[in-house]
């Protein structure tokens, strides 16, 4: 079992940043992929990306220009910390951010019944 634990949003100005972070414990997860999703209001879960845990390699969503270049994803297998950098915030980025796990490839394509583990999510709220 793996368990996954957000924390690191908040309210921010547009044009400023955040660092989520997922704190991951439970099962050896070195052949895992840890991944950030985000939820705004009435809208469905979508990808933002997700890097693998042995090598650090990253996947970033094929879709959603919008984040590409603004967000970045990184890991410290020291302290089991899966962060998610996000810079020049808009306020499209609104949402609630969610961490999550499987024990395998993590891209847009996957689909969410294939991933096991989640976070509980943390709510980032960007203002004009």
């Amino acid at each position: 079992q793996v368990q996954l634990v957000e924390s690191g949003g908040g309210l921010v100005q547009a044009g400023g940043s955040l660092r989520l972070s997922c704190v991951v414990s439970g099962r050896t997860f070195s052949s895992y992929f840890m991944g950030w999703f985000r939820q705004a209001p009435g809208k469905e879960r979508e990808f933002v990306g997700a890097i693998r845990w042995s090598d650090g390699r990253t996947y970033y969503t094929d879709y959603a220009d919008s984040m590409k270049g603004r967000f970045t994803i990184a890991r410290d297998n020291a302290k089991n910390t899966v962060y998610l950098q996000m810079n020049s915030l808009k306020p499209e980025d609104t949402a609630v951010y969610y961490c999550a796990g499987r024990p395998g490839i993590l891209v847009t394509s996957t689909p969410y019944k294939q991933i096991p583990y989640w976070g509980q999510g943390t709510q980032v709220t960007v203002s004009s």
